[in-house]
C-alpha cells in the first residue's frame, strides 16, 4: 500500500496562502457584483466589454490548454522557447499559480487519478448525499486550501533544467497585473473614456478570471462525475460535452486520460477541440512538431467495447 498520505492529511496552507488563495477565488467574484451593477445601472453592456472578455478568455484558456497543460505537463508536442515563453505568460493570466507548481500538481494528479491520493479527486469524501457534495467541493476549488504533496518538485525536474522558463515561471505575479491591464487598456482605447478603462478591467479582467477559474476547475470535479467513459482508463475520468466546448478541448476528459500524452483530446469528429486546433495550425507554420495523437488502432484497443 502507498505510503503517501491521503490529500486531506498533507496539512493546510500557511495562514498567508490560505489569505492568498481565498482571495484570488473572492476578488473575481466580488468583479463579477460591480460589473453586473454597473451593467444594470447603464442599462447595456457595451460591446468593447464583450470583446475584451471573450478575447482575454481565448488566450488565457489557450495558454492554459495549449501551454501549460498539453505541452508543459504531457510534452504533446514540441515547439520552440518564446512560443513557451508567451503560452507561459498567457497562461499565468489565469491567476492559477506559476506555471511549473501547474505542472507539477497536474502530473501527480495523472500518476494517482482518483486513487486517495489524488490532490483534488472527488471520491474520497464519505458517502450519500453530503459525501457527493463534499466531494464536489473539495475538486473543484477546496483542495487548493491544502498543502501541496510531498516531494512535488520531483515531478518538474524537466521544466527546473531552463533557466527561461524558471524565470517566466516565476514572474507570475507580473503576467496576472499585465493580464488586469491588457483588457483595461483595450477598454479605454475602444471607447475613449477611462469609464472603458473601468469596464474592460472588469470584464476582461476580473469577471473573464472568474470565468476561466470555474471551468478549468469543473474538469477536475464535473469531468470525474458527469459524462461518458468511453475508454477504459481505471478511474472516473469522464467525456463532459459543455466543458468540451468551455475549455476548448479539455472536457474530453476520459478521451484524455486514455492518452494523456496526445495534443488531441476531441478524438471523434464531432468532439470539438479548439486547442488541439491551435497546435495543429502551429504545426503548418512550423511553430510546433512531434505532435502527439494516438492512432486508429490504439483508440479501438482502449474502448470499452472491447
Amino acid at each position: 500500500m502507498s505510503s503517501i498520505p491521503h490529500p486531506k492529511n498533507h496539512g493546510r496552507l500557511s495562514l498567508g496562502g490560505r489569505i492568498a488563495t481565498f482571495l484570488g477565488v473572492t476578488v473575481p467574484i466580488a468583479g463579477l457584483a460591480a460589473a453586473a451593477a454597473a451593467a444594470w445601472g447603464w442599462g447595456f453592456l457595451h460591446w468593447a466589454d464583450v470583446a475584451m472578455f471573450l478575447g482575454m478568455y481565448a488566450l488565457t484558456v489557450v495558454g492554459l490548454t495549449v501551454g501549460f497543460h498539453r505541452l508543459f505537463v504531457h510534452r504533446s508536442f514540441e515547439t520552440y522557447l518564446p512560443v513557451k515563453v508567451v503560452l507561459t505568460a498567457l497562461g499565468s493570466m489565469g491567476v492559477q499559480g506559476t506555471m511549473i507548481h501547474w505542472v507539477g500538481l497536474h502530473r501527480w494528479h495523472h500518476r494517482h487519478s482518483d486513487a486517495p491520493e489524488d490532490v483534488h479527486s472527488p471520491h474520497h469524501q464519505g458517502r450519500g448525499v453530503f459525501g457527493f457534495l463534499r466531494g464536489f467541493w473539495h475538486a473543484h476549488i477546496g483542495w487548493a486550501f491544502h498543502a501541496d504533496p510531498p516531494a512535488l518538485d520531483r515531478y518538474v525536474r524537466d521544466l527546473h533544467k531552463s533557466p527561461t522558463l524558471r524565470a517566466t515561471s516565476a514572474l507570475f505575479p507580473a503576467w496576472a497585473v499585465l493580464g488586469l491591464a491588457i483588457p483595461a487598456a483595450g477598454g479605454a482605447l475602444l471607447t475613449g473614456t477611462w469609464v472603458g478603462a473601468g469596464t474592460g478591467l472588469l470584464w476582461g479582467g476580473l469577471v473573464r478570471i472568474l470565468a476561466v477559474h470555474h471551468v478549468t476547475w469543473s474538469i477536475n470535479s464535473v469531468c470525474h462525475l458527469w459524462g461518458r467513459r468511453p475508454y477504459a482508463t481505471g478511474d472516473g475520468s469522464r467525456d463532459n460535452l459543455v466543458m468540451g466546448f468551455l475549455a476548448f478541448g479539455e472536457g474530453w476528459h476520459n478521451s484524455h486520460h486514455a492518452f494523456p500524452t496526445s495534443a488531441r483530446h476531441g478524438l471523434r469528429w464531432w468532439q470539438p477541440d479548439l486547442s488541439y486546433w491551435v497546435i495543429r495550425n502551429l504545426s503548418l507554420v512550423g511553430l510546433a512538431w512531434n505532435v502527439k495523437v494516438p492512432s486508429r488502432q490504439a483508440q479501438a484497443a482502449k474502448r470499452r467495447s472491447n
